[in-house]
């Protein structure tokens, strides 16, 4: 048995600001609870709350059960860190502790028998590692052993045996992820929390961790974006929005009715909030007339004193939030007919060769599951081709591209200038500088702008606020919506890999707007099965290496 009880609780930021208050819900056992919102309403730092690495400020949280957390980083991993390190990561604190003190006693005593196999000083350290591998024993290490082979097993077709050391970097987002989820819900927690869990699977994935999610006896809480998976598995939903949150009783499909509904309710609140007090203040003014010429009436006015101060220390109803407004003014550019040519190209050891055209205001979605070779492609293509053309030099975020390895030619048309879109947001030349330095320093394909100008453009993406924040302290969403408005601003033709990965719904509204009137031509490798439905062009990776263009959308190709 799980659950988690949010009470009341409030949070403010660093710099006074208040993030949200008096958040009250609920994660019943066996529940599914979606978090939805706003980028930056925060949505995770309550799941940071629940977990425990931020302290509650007001308010309270309970949770009974052992809980078991995947964090949003996971997909992203690129430091030495090991499976085995990943796999620790993700185990319940006493089975943390122990594998620790393994490693860490295993590497001593290696130390130590190299200066002297039989020295007493290895003596020491073999007896520290034989009682470690007995704590770890006594809790449940040797069972979770055979829980992480038949993760490996699934997720690699490896033993865990000659998977553990293998760094995290070498396997892919997806894989990344699917490890993880596999971990948790397979493992002995009660209670999971997943940040963004969909994010980096394939729709073969998605569709794996929605039925997961199903027949789970796990209490869930979770962020996602991801409206079909939202739709198969919330139970109910809480929406951090506004300054506070609410809780939707019923699914998904019907959440955006209630939302309109609730706003509605609000309005007429607040209407009628405005009316008894302007009636309350005009009373209270008609007995001070008159108590000033007739003292009968001093007892009188001071009732309507006393009434409306307290119906004002009573305070108004909540508004309803303020609609996001985002305007993505993606200009773009005429360029030549043929935009993106391909003869015989084959990416090495993932496609067997093709040929592709594409023209001048194509929308093509390129998919496929996760190791197909799509963001190779993609990169490829970003890059400026096999011999890039100084006139094609990527914009913004492509010029730190790793070559990929490939035989035949991809080449440019005219004018065709690349942005890329990083799916993982790895720009390390931006995370410690604010929004508007960024902005007013500009850089080669980009002009420079004053303050105002620069808070402008960031106010069109709901930025404005942030404007003065390091772009590593961004939620995962905001970081994606300012990098979109870098390519808007390099007059970039748009290569996106997976641009809807972290934005909310208002936010991937937006794009789909702003790709609509932008003058040039679109290429996305996405596994949004919504924001595919917005292009014309679907160009298939299949699993067997064949590249294919494909009449509709599929999703379950070998």
């Amino acid at each position: 048995m799980g659950y988690v009880d949010v009470a009341a609780v409030g949070h403010s930021l660093p710099d006074g600001r208040q993030l949200f208050t008096d958040v009250s819900f609920r994660v019943a056992d066996g529940a599914k609870v979606a978090l939805v919102g706003p980028n930056g309403a925060g949505k995770t730092t309550l799941l940071r709350m629940v977990a425990g690495d931020l302290p509650v400020q007001r308010g309270a949280i309970a949770r009974v059960g052992g809980l078991g957390v995947m964090r949003q980083f996971i997909g992203m991993i690129g430091d030495e860190s090991t499976l085995a390190d990943l796999a620790l990561s993700l185990a319940p604190p006493r089975l943390r502790e122990a594998g620790q003190r393994v490693a860490a006693t295993e590497a001593a005593m290696r130390q130590a028998e190299v200066r002297g196999k039989y020295s007493t000083a290895a003596g020491k350290a073999q007896l520290a590692y034989a009682e470690a591998l007995a704590a770890w024993g006594e809790a449940g290490g040797y069972d979770a052993e055979v829980l992480f082979d038949t993760v490996t097993t699934i997720v690699l077709d490896l033993p865990w045996d000659t998977a553990r050391g293998r760094p995290v970097r070498t396997l892919s987002g997806g894989q990344q992820k699917r490890f993880a989820l596999e971990l948790l819900l397979r493992g002995v927690d009660e209670v999971l929390l997943l940040d963004e869990p969909d994010n980096f699977l394939d729709v073969t994935g998605k569709r794996w961790l929605e039925a997961r999610l199903r027949e789970s006896g796990k209490s869930v809480l979770y962020v996602s974006h991801d409206r079909e998976l939202l739709a198969h598995t919330a139970d109910r939903v809480v929406a951090v929005e506004g300054g506070g949150a609410w809780v939707h009783p019923g699914g998904f499909a019907s959440w955006h009715e209630a939302r309109v509904a609730r706003h509605d309710r609000l309005d007429e609140q607040r209407r009628r909030w405005d009316e008894e007090h302007q009636k309350l203040r005009e009373l209270m003014l008609m007995y001070k007339q008159k108590a000033a010429y007739n003292s009968g009436m001093a007892s009188r006015y001071q009732a309507a004193q006393t009434r409306l101060r307290k119906f004002e220390e009573a305070g108004p109803p909540p508004v309803p939030p303020k609609e996001q407004d985002i305007r993505m003014q993606l200009a773009g550019g005429r360029t030549g007919k043929r935009a993106v040519i391909c003869e015989q190209v084959e990416l090495d050891g993932l496609t067997y060769p093709f040929d592709l055209e594409i023209w001048y205001g194509d929308r093509v979605a390129v998919l496929g599951a996760n190791g197909t070779g799509k963001s190779h492609f993609l990169r490829l293509i970003a890059g400026g081709g096999t011999d890039p053309d100084p006139a094609n030099r990527p914009v913004d975020g492509g010029a730190g591209l790793a070559p990929v390895g490939h035989d035949g030619v991809a080449r440019l048309g005219a004018r065709v200038r690349p942005g890329h879109f990083s799916q993982t947001h790895d720009r390390p030349e931006l995370m410690e500088r604010t929004l508007v330095d960024i902005l007013w320093h500009g850089d080669d394909h980009r002009a420079g702008m004053d303050r105002h100008a620069a808070m402008a453009a960031l106010s069109r993406y709901e930025l404005a606020g942030q404007g003065d924040q390091r772009f590593g302290t961004l939620s995962g969403g905001q970081q994606a919506r300012f990098l979109v408005l870098l390519l808007e601003l390099s007059g970039a033709t748009l290569l996106l890999d997976e641009p809807t990965d972290n934005l909310d719904l208002a936010s991937a509204e937006a794009l789909e707007a702003g790709l609509a009137a932008f003058e040039g031509t679109v290429v996305a490798v996405t596994h949004d099965r919504w924001f595919t439905r917005s292009f014309d062009r679907f160009v298939l990776f299949r699993g067997d290496g064949e590249v294919v263009e494909v009449a509709e959308p599929v999703w379950d190709a070998a």
